[in-house]
């Protein structure tokens, strides 16, 4: 979902969010290029996105709801037709609970999003969203999360990629599909404004709460050496408090030590006893972090 404020409110919240940090500083903070940061959104040559919109606002400790114009579907040019409409009559298969579901609930915490738009009094379009890397995320999203859509529900998501970033979407259009994971108990919005967190069915298995860690951390995770070190860290990173305590409280009911909670939004892995620990029980789909684990050893038998 598309951001829209009022003349000027978008560039003085990127530049409150700036601060005395440099682009390149404040780029790399909320994961995205300095250039277009710069040069596009904050000359308010194109909209933010929803997410960006809250990592902004939690960076400044400013809340701008009250210059909100509008919010407009990430593709509201594509779909401004599909608005008159009440809504897609996509049918979905009804799946079980299972550990495939509960991996994909995971993705959607991470970097996804349920959600429906309004025209007037009418609702018009439902859409389950989940974001990537254009590049990175390619494998992932084409080869593994559009297969747990087919699986699961029968449908296939559709590719989108966006001109104007480096990012990348699937999508799937469907008020049942939206209505379903509703009922099994994601929230629709902003994430992070709803506090939306593991649903309590899959804490009450061990097998389906550690597959949806593994989509959580396929998303928002990441795997990196440690500069000038012969150690790594697994990281997960998160601006929803509620699901960084909750996944805190996963890993650490599966045996799995994880550091506090720091800088707000990070807890990390770093003990290779843990790492080996968390590897073998939740584990990772994505190739961008498999192959790091591979380069690394990092699976190997603990000495």
């Amino acid at each position: 979902m598309k951001i829209k404020l009022q003349k000027g409110k978008q560039k003085e919240l990127i530049l409150l969010a700036k601060g005395d940090s440099t682009w390149k500083e404040l780029a790399k903070k909320i994961g995205m290029g300095a250039d277009y940061l710069n040069r596009d959104l904050k000359n308010e040559r194109r909209l933010i996105s929803e997410e960006l919109y809250s990592k902004l606002s939690t960076i400044t400790n400013r809340n701008f709801d009250r210059f909100i114009i509008n919010k407009l579907d990430t593709f509201w040019g594509q779909s401004k037709g599909g608005l008159n409409s009440l809504g897609s009559t996509i049918k979905i298969r009804t799946p079980e609970r299972s550990e495939k579901l509960a991996e994909l609930i995971g993705i959607i915490l991470g970097d996804g999003n349920i959600n429906y738009y309004k025209k007037g009094k009418k609702i018009g379009v439902y859409q389950v969203n989940i974001a990537g890397d254009k590049n990175l995320d390619k494998e992932y999203h084409l080869n593994y999360i559009s297969i747990l859509f087919e699986e699961l529900f029968g449908v296939k998501p559709k590719e989108k990629l966006p001109k104007d970033s480096n990012g990348r979407h699937i999508v799937v259009s469907s008020k049942q599909l939206v209505n379903f994971f509703i009922s099994n108990g994601l929230n629709h919005g902003n994430k992070i404004k709803n506090q939306v967190t593991i649903p309590s069915w899959i804490k009450e298995k061990d097998s389906y709460l550690k597959a949806c860690l593994r989509g959580l951390f396929d998303t928002d995770g990441s795997v990196y050496k440690l500069t000038n070190q012969n150690s790594h860290q697994i990281c997960f990173t998160n601006y929803n408090n509620t699901l960084l305590k909750d996944v805190r409280k996963g890993l650490l009911s599966l045996g799995i030590g994880v550091s506090e909670i720091t800088k707000g939004k990070d807890i990390v892995i770093t003990k290779k006893s843990e790492l080996r620990k968390f590897l073998n029980e939740v584990g990772f789909k994505n190739s961008r972090h498999l192959n790091k684990v591979k380069i690394w050893n990092l699976q190997s038998p603990i000495e």
